[in-house]
């Protein structure tokens, strides 16, 4: 037992799974409110509700060793009526050490985990510039990205078939 630990645990390491959060950072950010100044007038005059889309994305990308680069992407659309009241995009990114974990494990992480993680300050920067782009207060609901990312995993391994359940 003494040969395991001494070759295959150096200084008890080697086979414990690590994740370290080594920075989180906004890595793009934009804001346009095309139709202003007078889109504040419609939106006051009119009894149109603005709608808003939310599009996400998010990828990885390894930086080498065990490093990762997570950014999750969101780009937040208010239309009022046929025209675009504003635009908000932002790239919240964080760089993940990521080792010793399975590679469901490891995909799991790099799929949910680390958006998940990065959701809170990407929602702040959205609402920080859609507050000071002169329009209401606007949060964003939680995501589950772990449902996504089960989503994503089995049009990935069953393609776009129905779910089958399994007894």
């Amino acid at each position: 037992m003494a040969d395991v630990i001494a070759n295959g645990q150096a200084n008890g390491q080697a086979s414990q799974p690590q994740l370290m959060l080594q920075k989180i950072y906004v890595k793009d950010v934009s804001f346009e409110a095309p139709n202003a100044p007078q889109i504040f007038q419609e939106i006051a005059e009119t009894d149109q509700q603005p709608q808003v889309q939310l599009n996400l994305g998010h990828k990885a990308t390894a930086l080498g060793g065990d490093l990762y680069e997570v950014i999750l992407s969101l780009t937040l659309t208010c239309t009022v009526g046929e025209r675009t009241a504003y635009l908000a995009e932002v790239q919240q990114a964080g760089l993940f050490g990521v080792a010793g974990f399975s590679e469901q494990d490891h995909a799991g992480i790099i799929g949910s985990y680390c958006p998940n993680l990065l959701f809170p300050y990407a929602r702040q920067v959205i609402s920080g510039l859609v507050l000071e782009g002169g329009f209401p207060p606007f949060l964003l609901q939680p995501i589950n990205f772990d449902a996504l990312f089960a989503e994503q995993q089995r049009r990935t391994i069953g393609g776009d078939e129905a779910p089958t359940l399994n007894s």
